[in-house]
């Protein structure tokens, strides 16, 4: 199983964006992840369009988009075109998710589910077949530097079991949140094979050993 770590550029210094994604992919990272707020779905505004636009011209690693948008089906087309190479919604978004993320994949983008730390593993089942990863939030979305919510740990693996029941063993399932060397390892021993850290990763001295090490502790404790 592959192990993926994804730095979140909200945690990086919002003027100097251009180095920070640069440095992410210096790093040996294997993508960038943007989270886009419109400060209805989640109380807080971040980037938009442009900076996806800004990410593509400066980086070569895949751009993993996360939008926390009321309604997410609006922008598809939008942050595609900017550049993005997947796009994660909200199961909780108020538009037709199944059809929403169909048409991620019709316009050549890589279509995720993204679930809430209250909401339930199972409401995300029906579109299992209709996506290619999965993002359990482990904190509140809308503000970086939390702490992991550790009660949602078990939901991670309900998620890889029902990937193995529809024959998806494979299946990315990211988690997203109070992601660091020592939370990473709980979350890889419940099915987590992508984390996306924001503060420990852009807090770190040496961004690439702190990639390195969080890259070999999943390996070590991913559920087998």
């Amino acid at each position: 199983m592959k192990i993926e770590i994804l730095p979140s550029l909200l945690a990086a210094d919002v003027g100097n964006l251009e180095s920070a994604a640069r440095r992410a992919e210096a790093a040996g990272a294997d993508a960038l992840h943007l989270d886009i707020m419109d400060g209805r779905f989640v109380p807080n505004i971040s980037f938009g369009p442009d900076v996806v636009r800004m990410a593509r011209r400066c980086v070569k690693i895949p751009l993993s988009v996360h939008l926390m948008l009321e309604r997410p089906d609006e922008y598809v087309p939008t942050f595609l075109d900017a550049g993005a190479d997947s796009l994660l919604i909200h199961i909780e978004a108020e538009c037709d998710v199944p059809n929403t993320l169909e048409h991620i994949c019709e316009l050549g983008g890589y279509a995720g589910i993204t679930l809430n730390p209250e909401t339930p593993a199972e409401m995300i089942f029906p579109v299992l077949d209709f996506v290619d990863e999965v993002l359990c939030m482990t904190v509140h979305p809308g503000y970086g530097g939390q702490e992991m919510i550790m009660s949602v740990l078990p939901k991670i693996r309900a998620v890889r079991e029902r990937a193995r029941l529809i024959k998806r063993p494979d299946l990315k399932i990211l988690v997203d949140g109070g992601v660091d060397s020592d939370t990473v390892v709980h979350c890889a021993g419940h099915g987590a094979n992508a984390f996306v850290a924001g503060s420990a990763l852009y807090g770190a001295t040496d961004m690439a050993q702190e990639i390195r090490l969080m890259r070999q502790k999943a390996m070590e404790s991913f559920l087998g």
